[in-house]
């Protein structure tokens, strides 16, 4: 009996509509996909030419009988659903029965398969949607889907497919989201003759992630398992269990391309996860970078819709705030058991929004954190273990108790500080600090005034819809800086009024236009690294370096290509710190892909030389003495664009006096 049947037109009409083909990429991830849901245990993926002229997925999964192989080709064909309510609770990868009609209606099809105990397998051939031949063939158990020239009855949509890097670079790291999301499974990837990826059956994501990335990566990650600190924490189980690896801090990006989020097994992206995975950061990550993730996601499958696009890459929730506070808590539980961050905290959590990301403004409705002071820590540890965390009350957006106020950022508390205590740059123990921070607070907000007075105060207007990006032209040489907001901001005044200058992006402007006019002026400086740096390279990684190691080493790195993917860091530019060496080339590698491969020389150095900007510039929560201060303002102001980052991201806000004024309605 056929296991495939085609679908009635009352169970088809509810399925997304749209093209499954679109390039090479699309192809591969719906034979890969059939491979898996199959039974799959090894996956050889071929590919020529970026797979335009040839892509061949072979798979040993179960294999189908003659007539299930031809009936395959026929539109809205599947054996996963058989009935409308099983689009309520998909469990395959592939479910719609349109892939292989698509597919073999733009390209040259050949299908191979056998099924176990048959003395011989089928051979289906079919070009541009017309079948032209059905007859046996020798094969072993498992499935072969040969796909040749792909487009070639649409001359139109060929001419817009990618270059062959960039459709191989796509190839590379689909195989790599599909290694990762089933490591019981072994995966060959071979690339113009060249093997790029062979990995073999892996006991756990750990063993895979090693075989992809290296030990390099998997030593910067650490480990994330809601369903274990519910477990300690003796709280209710989450609506989605949450596992996988999210990186330390110091292994930042400036993309999300190494973020491999998951659901079910599915590979997705989604806003609403990398969203609560920045949420997640938030404090520990400055804004416009994101962490490395390897993110497994259950939920119950009529909690998801993955019956939403075509491409099955996108997913809907249907309690998409609970997947969002899961992924979040699950990430902050992560970090915290590596002391990343604060292990006790006090959380709003009906005022939790995730649809920012870190360094946005925090308005009355947003996300809000209180870490305990330290005095707390001398309570029994034990107590914590026993109850469950206290519900913060809601905090006033205008003012802070007596206890959470911090004396470097009240004016009360400074102003009851001896002046040689703040002229003193030798920073105090944290013994000292606690107990200044204790005396201060006592003295000059004792409990009960700080309870009946404090809290009835109506909060502070908000100077946001005054502050404004500044016009290059407005720009003055007389700017004068004052002092540091946060040891992140310079707060500085010129003749218009009031500037803050965001140091960062400020410095990695300056350092962007000097790497960007040493092309033309003098070889760039260099320093030798005592013990060159191995780097592993990702296979997407791989199949970029090549394209990318004479413009690294046109800015002062000195790479050497050693075995397989590895690679030796022998050299770097002379402003970067040698621990962010492997950082930038990573970078590099993983943003440097796809759609910029093809473009440019110029737009390729561009890129290069804002990473390497990002990595030396001067970074938040850095003191800068005055002199200091006032040597950034001035080569910013020599600077192509002072007002704008390489990013795009503003580097100075102004304050007019005439906005200052309207503020205190004395105009």
């Amino acid at each position: 009996m056929s296991k495939i049947r085609v679908l009635p037109d009352h169970i088809s009409n509810l399925i997304a509509a749209g093209e499954v083909v679109e390039r090479p990429a699309s192809v591969a991830k719906e034979l890969v996909e059939n491979a898996i849901d199959a039974g799959t245990k090894r996956i050889v993926i071929d590919v020529e030419a970026g797979g335009r002229r040839l892509l061949k997925v072979s798979d040993d999964g179960e294999g189908m009988m003659r007539d299930d192989a031809v009936l395959a080709f026929e539109r809205h064909a599947t054996s996963k659903i058989s009935k409308a309510e099983d689009l309520n609770g998909i469990s395959t990868l592939g479910f719609r029965g349109e892939a292989l009609a698509s597919i073999a209606s733009v390209a040259k099809v050949e299908l191979i398969t056998n099924t176990a105990g048959t003395a011989a397998g089928t051979r289906v051939v079919i070009e541009g949607g017309r079948l032209r031949d059905v007859k046996d063939a020798a094969h072993p158990r498992g499935t072969t889907i040969g796909v040749r020239d792909l487009f070639f009855n649409t001359p139109a949509r060929r001419k817009f497919l990618r270059s062959e890097a960039t459709e191989s670079y796509h190839l590379t790291n689909l195989a790599t989201h599909y290694a990762l999301a089933h490591p019981e499974i072994a995966f060959t990837l071979t690339n113009n003759g060249r093997e790029t990826l062979r990995v073999a059956p892996a006991q756990d994501l750990r063993e895979r992630a090693y075989q992809i990335f290296g030990a390099q990566f998997l030593d910067g990650l650490l480990e994330v398992d809601n369903g274990i600190a519910d477990a300690t924490r003796a709280l209710p189980s989450q609506m989605a269990r949450v596992q996988g690896f999210v990186s330390a801090p110091r292994e930042r990006r400036t993309s999300r391309d190494a973020q491999f989020l998951f659901v079910n097994g599915r590979f997705v992206r989604d806003r609403l996860i990398g969203r609560a995975l920045s949420e997640g950061y938030r404090s520990i990550l400055p804004h416009g970078v994101y962490p490395a993730a390897l993110l497994f996601i259950e939920v119950p499958l009529e909690e998801v819709d993955v019956n939403v696009h075509p491409a099955k890459t996108e997913v809907r929730f249907r309690r998409a705030a609970a997947v969002a506070d899961a992924v979040r808590e699950a990430v902050r539980a992560g970090l915290a058991s590596a002391g990343y961050a604060p292990t006790t905290e006090i959380r709003d959590a009906a005022a939790v929004v995730i649809g920012e990301d870190p360094g946005v403004n925090f308005d009355e409705n947003s996300a809000r954190t209180v870490v305990i002071d330290d005095a707390a820590s001398e309570a029994p540890k034990k107590d914590l273990a026993l109850h469950p965390e206290p519900q913060q009350e809601r905090i006033g957006f205008g003012f802070a108790t007596a206890p959470q106020r911090e004396p470097e950022n009240d004016p009360q508390v400074q102003a009851t500080t001896p002046i040689s205590a703040i002229a003193d740059p030798t920073p105090m123990s944290a013994t000292a600090q606690l107990s200044t921070r204790a005396s201060v607070s006592t003295e000059s907000f004792p409990d009960d005034v700080a309870a009946s007075t404090l809290s009835g105060l109506p909060p502070l207007d908000s100077a946001l819809k005054f502050v404004r990006e500044v016009p290059v032209e407005s720009l003055s040489p007389n700017i004068r800086p004052l002092g540091q907001l946060d040891e992140s901001f310079i707060i500085a005044t010129d003749n218009e009024g009031l500037l803050l200058i965001d140091q960062h992006v400020a410095h990695e402007r300056v350092l962007f236009d000097k790497y960007r006019a040493m092309e033309t002026t003098r070889r760039p400086e260099s320093q030798q690294m005592l013990i060159p740096e191995t780097f592993d390279l990702t296979p997407a990684q791989a199949a970029s370096f090549e394209t990318v190691a004479d413009e690294l080493e046109s800015y002062g790195f000195e790479l050497m290509r050693l075995s397989g993917r590895t690679v030796a860091i022998k050299a770097t530019p002379a402003d970067l710190p040698a621990s962010e060496a492997r950082n930038v080339l990573a970078e590099v590698l993983d943003t440097v892909d796809s759609e910029k491969r093809g473009a440019a020389r110029a737009t390729l150095r561009d890129e290069i030389a804002a990473s390497l900007a990002c990595h030396a510039a001067i970074k938040v929560n850095m003191p800068l003495a005055p002199e200091k201060m006032r040597w950034l303002i001035d080569r910013l102001l020599l600077t192509s664009s002072p007002t704008t980052c390489p990013h795009g991201r503003p580097v100075i806000l102004r304050l007019t006096t005439q906005d200052i004024l309207k503020g205190f309605h004395r105009i």
